[in-house]
């Protein structure tokens, strides 16, 4: 049976009631699921990163490899995309997700603090014996259910995103949402400030353990009010997923093979997959090397290079929040991404060209300027991928797309240090090795410009139609 022999009712009730158009208050109402993800980040990667190194005395590498395991399980995003599409949870395609995946997300995050002081104690009293090496597998598992309990929530979220809007606004609820993100960094940042202020100097660990719990229970607590708030009721007011899908009613859905074969149907998808990939690497490269950076060739204290993550998120915000309002309408989607890759890597070559200034004003303009071009080139590669994801599987296209970004944080991360050791034992002189670190990223941001230029979202529009009739009518048949 082919898609144009369906019953009529399987493809008109579900188009019945047109879904309004949403508005600006609702966009920021669901950036702040945003903002509670922004809260979490800086607690579980800033907070308990501080706490496990130096109160605990844990070596930074078994915590760094502990922490990153919530980026190691970045492929469940395509099978959580897919099941959103597929499966209702709670009778809702996607907000069931995002309540489940953030109440668990939550209750892991306790969970990590609880195996933390484990881990803590069992090296304190017997070294690193069988049990303290059993404590930290827990604590990498925890960590992981952590990142699985985030995908689950995050993709479902980014394709209601696609759901709730038409083309014309997207460049708008990107700029908005992503900018709550920023907005719940910042203030994650604040409480995680104050926090560290309060145990500065030798605390007893029963003072230090009662701050961290009281933290890990408040915030979180906070952040899933803010996730029941950003998308209740959103899903049936302004979702479009009823009338752009026509498996909706289908009693077998489409199949995640059947997903993946439509995900791998156009040529564009993998363009697309491949910049995003190049375009994050180069993007979050300078993470690791950012603070030693003002440090060591700037003098700063620590305080101070603490503060540059400030400067550089209000850069981001600043992007975030003008460019999908003035810029993306005026010049496209695709130019403003260019515009981005550009300027990021003009700003590259700033933060080299102050570092042989040595004058930490000079660095912290140049770090600012980096921020707005962060994100102008954010809202600009956000916008496009809503564009280029099929309404019919958008969960999995979402999920896909965070797989690209989460693998290539992982990448930033690890490549800077290793470029920076690189230039270290090549150049001798500390100001060419993080030269180099910048420099790298600089011309990748070109590479990406290139491979955009190659991106064709009309050819990936008219592939992914032709795959998701072809494969839905061969399995109704």
């Amino acid at each position: 049976m082919s898609i144009d022999r369906l019953p009529d009712s399987r493809l008109t009730d579900s188009a019945t009631a047109a879904p309004k158009r949403v508005n600006l208050l609702t966009m920021f109402r669901l950036g702040l699921f945003q903002m509670g993800l922004g809260m979490m980040s800086i607690l579980t990667l800033g907070v308990l990163n501080r706490v496990m190194i130096k109160e605990l005395a844990i070596p930074a590498t078994v915590v760094a490899g502990t922490l990153a395991m919530h980026q190691f399980v970045a492929p469940a995003r395509v099978w959580f995309g897919q099941m959103s599409d597929a499966k209702p949870l709670f009778g809702h395609h996607r907000t069931g997700y995002v309540w489940l995946g953030g109440l668990l997300f939550v209750i892991s995050a306790f969970l990590a603090v609880q195996v933390m002081w484990r881990l803590g104690a069992s090296l304190e009293a017997v070294g690193w014996t069988t049990p303290t090496y059993g404590w930290v597998g827990l604590l990498g598992l925890v960590f992981a259910l952590y990142g699985i309990a985030i995908c689950s929530s995050s993709t479902p979220f980014a394709a209601l995103l696609v759901d709730v809007s038409d083309e014309e606004d997207r460049s708008k609820l990107v700029g908005v949402v992503w900018s709550m993100l920023m907005v719940g960094i910042i203030i994650g940042a604040i409480v995680s400030s104050g926090l560290l202020k309060q145990i500065d100097g030798d605390v007893p660990r029963e003072v230090l353990q009662a701050s961290i719990n009281g933290l890990f229970v408040k915030v979180p607590a906070v952040v899933l009010l803010l996730v029941a708030v950003a998308t209740f009721g959103v899903e049936k007011k302004y979702s479009r997923y009823g009338a752009r899908s026509i498996a909706l009613n289908r009693e077998d859905k489409i199949t995640l093979g059947s997903a993946l074969r439509i995900l791998t149907a156009s040529r564009q998808t993998g363009l697309f997959f491949t910049f995003l990939l190049v375009m994050t690497i180069c993007l979050f490269m300078q993470d690791a090397v950012l603070e030693p950076y003002g440090g060591e060739i700037f003098k700063m204290p620590i305080s101070e290079t603490t503060r540059l993550n400030a400067i550089y998120g209000t850069g981001v915000l600043f992007g975030l929040g003008t460019t999908g309002f003035f810029i993306v309408p005026r010049i496209g989607k695709q130019n403003t991404i260019k515009l981005g890759c550009l300027s990021v890597a003009a700003c590259f070559c700033l933060i080299i060209l102050s570092g042989f200034t040595g004058n930490p004003i000079v660095f912290k303009s140049a770090l600012m300027c980096f921020g707005l071009a962060s994100g102008i080139t954010t809202t600009g590669a956000l916008s496009l991928m809503l564009d280029l994801t099929a309404a019919e599987t958008a969960g999995t296209f979402i999920g896909a797309w965070g797989l690209s970004q989460a693998m290539a944080r992982g990448v930033a991360t690890v490549s800077g240090g290793a470029i920076l050791d690189f230039g270290r034992s090549l150049f001798g002189v500390p100001m060419l090795a993080y030269g180099l670190v910048f420099a790298v990223p600089a011309v990748g941001m070109i590479l990406a410009v290139w491979l955009l230029g190659r991106v064709d979202v009309g050819e990936f529009q008219d592939n992914a139609k032709s795959a998701i009739a072809t494969i839905l009518e061969n399995e109704l048949d």
